[in-house]
């Protein structure tokens, strides 16, 4: 994964520095009276929750403000207006039958290109469950990115190594003797795993290999790579996960 983490760590700096920059500004307004700049409605835009720490919907432009909702990372909303209130810019939004106010920084505007390095970056800092969803927010509504294969190549990557630790928890919370004692097949109970349902939810789809009772990622990522992006640097290695893959659905029981 070292040169898609590499790519990707670029574009976060980038990103960084460009953050750094509106940082410093927020700090020289914060310095003189607090001020609140009318709110502009805009045309109506599709907003996505990426750090869901900051999703709390207000009744006002305010961290002070009621809090009427707090939204789940993933959750899709519509941008009404947009007003800046001491450096902080908020978004009015409609989520359902609910409207309020968020802090921007809780959102991307899906497909727009000056928005990818804000998740890019929030992807390089994550770790764990929370770096996979947050890449597939990325692949789902960025789909015309320029880093598209470079994004599916790390998905992919992220969970082969999930089904590693996945296979060693389902052998450790399953019971044999129970399993034994079933008229289902083991492999049954390993494939409805509840600890694959968040996964699914993704669009991730495991394999099992019953006679090394452990999971492996089914490629479809690498698969796309192949299809769309043949001449890509990614597209070698994702033919060698490929290729991996079908070695490690073949492996006979240790």
């Amino acid at each position: 994964m070292g040169r898609v983490f590499l790519r990707f760590l670029m574009l976060c700096f980038l990103a960084g520095c460009l953050l750094a920059d509106g940082y410093s500004q927020r700090q020289h307004r914060r310095q003189s009276k607090k001020k609140e700049e009318p709110s502009q409605v805009i045309r109506q835009k599709t907003l996505v929750v990426i750090d869901e720490r900051l999703s709390v919907i207000r009744d006002a432009p305010s961290p002070y403000a009621f809090p009427i909702q707090r939204m789940r990372r993933g959750r899709v909303v519509v941008l009404k207006a947009v007003q800046n209130v001491d450096g902080v810019k908020y978004y009015q939004i409609q989520a359902g039958n609910i409207s309020g106010w968020v802090q921007s920084d809780a959102f991307v505007i899906a497909g727009e290109k000056s928005e990818e390095m804000r998740l890019l970056r929030l992807i390089q800092g994550s770790k764990g469950f929370d770096k996979i969803e947050r890449v597939a927010l990325f692949l789902k509504h960025f789909p015309n990115s320029d880093l598209r294969s470079a994004a599916l190549l790390l998905f992919g990557d992220l969970l082969e190594e999930a089904a590693e630790n996945l296979s060693k928890e389902a052998s450790r919370r399953l019971d044999q003797v129970e399993m034994r004692s079933s008229s289902a097949r083991i492999e049954s109970f390993y494939l409805n795993y509840s600890g694959l349902d968040r996964y699914r939810r993704l669009g991730a789809v495991f394999l099992f290999n019953p006679k090394t009772k452990s999971y492996h990622y089914d490629g479809q990522a690498w698969k796309e790579i192949l299809d769309k992006y043949p001449n890509s640097q990614e597209a070698k290695e994702a033919k060698q996960r490929m290729e991996a893959l079908k070695q490690k659905m073949e492996q006979p029981e240790n």
